[in-house]
């Protein structure tokens, strides 16, 4: 069995869970979610400068960040050292439509980004904390781009793509949750919340706050996407999700919530972290993985292959999931060469074969062992991968009257003979269209 990361909040039984009630615009906006299929987050920040694991190295419990390559070798001196970086990270080659160019070429139908992550940092204008990349103290803070998640939400509208954001409710850099006076230990509060419950209170509501104003001040948002998912009651790090969420949907009533590894009303999909679940989540839900090693950028990271990639992406729309893609952009702002280049390869292998993807459900009536099978009205999709040899697709005993077969490669009708269908094309996964004589 793979070891898990250690940076990995993961809730078995969150991902199992069934829904209750919901309101009917989530309901119908959980339908959109999952005709999505293919998102990407960028997980950029401070981190990106040091060209480390995020910004896990900060907590002392978490030395798994550490061991193979701690940015200082002293904890007290990474974390002034690190605190600093908010004065020389200076990301001047930030192109906000160029990212949005390379995510529609890619075939990204949605986008989420990460406006503050566990170190405190924020990526955005808050008016809550001056720990923020428009702080007079930035560099980069006279740059016309100076609010990041502004524009960069402008330009994936402008380009019809979705958009969500990636917000942490831990706060490292906040003195009412890792206060300055204390050693903290591990990622939690420095204090027992139960014990101090005003300085909670002011945490608390500083995370209201910045929530607020997020989807106040930078909508429409068609997700949050709530990390640091041991901020919960079971550590008595109690946020009143009731009543944030109840004011948030006041201003977007539509927007889906996702409270990670929390479970419960408000996390309205789930997220299972670098995996494809064995046995499908009965929630609507999101496999997250990283084109590289690593969320952020670090330097020399290790890249998966466009064919791994690919294989993910058809084995979890297959299973009636969606799939996020890690991107972490370089400390200038430009997007990694490799990671450029993925999305290119992608944005090629759907523009022939996404409507196989995009709008679909899994087709569970039939099965054939290395094929995949997705559905929508009047059509079954076969996918195979490629084994450079001419692949069979043996259709005796499919349970619905067909039309005709098309290969998706070259739009061609192709000829059944004795209900089997070869197969012939150059692209890591093949495809092909079953049209039926009704819709399903």
């Amino acid at each position: 069995m793979a070891k898990i990361r250690k940076d990995i909040e993961e809730n078995s039984a969150a991902l199992q869970e069934e829904y209750n009630e919901l309101p009917q615009q989530i309901t119908d906006k959980l339908k959109w979610f999952s005709d999505q299929k293919i998102g990407v987050i960028f997980h950029w920040g401070l981190y990106s400068q040091a060209g480390i694991v995020e910004s896990w190295q900060l907590s002392k419990e978490d030395d798994w960040a550490r061991k193979k390559g701690a940015w200082r070798e002293d904890l007290s001196t990474l974390r002034k050292d690190y605190w600093s970086l908010s004065q020389v990270f200076n990301p001047e080659k930030f192109n906000p439509q160029h990212w949005a160019k390379m995510a529609k070429i890619a075939g990204f139908r949605y986008m989420l980004f990460t406006t503050k992550h566990h170190d405190g940092f924020n990526m955005y204008d808050t008016q809550y904390s001056d720990y923020k990349i428009t702080n007079s103290e930035s560099t980069f803070h006279t740059n016309k781009h100076a609010d990041i998640l502004k524009h960069l939400i402008n330009a994936f509208h402008n380009e019809g793509i979705a958009t969500g954001l990636y917000y942490s409710k831990a706060d490292w850099h906040s003195n009412d949750y890792w206060r300055k006076e204390e050693e903290p230990i591990g990622r939690y509060a420095s204090y027992n919340p139960l014990k101090e419950p005003k300085t909670w209170e002011k945490f608390s509501q500083y995370v209201e706050n910045q929530l607020t104003e997020l989807i106040k001040n930078y909508g429409p948002i068609d997700i949050l996407w709530l990390d640091g998912g041991w901020v919960n009651t079971d550590h008595n790090e109690y946020l009143p999700m009731d009543k944030i969420v109840t004011k948030l949907r006041k201003i977007q009533p539509d927007l889906l919530v996702v409270d990670r590894a929390v479970g419960g009303k408000y996390e309205n999909y789930v997220t299972p972290e670098r995996k494809i679940p064995e046995i499908p989540p009965k929630k609507a839900w999101e496999s997250n993985i990283p084109l590289a090693k690593n969320w952020g950028y670090v330097p020399n990271d290790e890249y998966k292959t466009f064919e791994e990639i690919l294989n993910s992406v058809i084995q979890v729309v297959a299973l009636g999931g969606n799939i996020i893609l890690g991107i972490g952009p370089k400390p200038d702002g430009t997007l990694p060469k490799k990671a450029q280049e993925i999305m290119e390869k992608l944005g090629e292998w759907v523009k022939i074969y996404g409507e196989g993807i995009y709008e679909t459900r899994p087709y569970k009536s039939f099965t054939q062992s290395g094929w995949y099978f997705t559905y929508k009205q009047n059509s079954v999709f076969a996918f195979h991968k490629n084994t450079d040899d001419t692949l069979c697709l043996n259709l005796a005993q499919f349970p619905a009257k067909i039309k005709k077969i098309i290969n998706m490669e070259t739009n061609q009708t192709l000829t059944m003979n004795q209900r089997k269908v070869v197969v012939l094309q150059k692209s890591p996964f093949v495809g092909v269209q079953i049209k039926l004589e009704e819709n399903l």
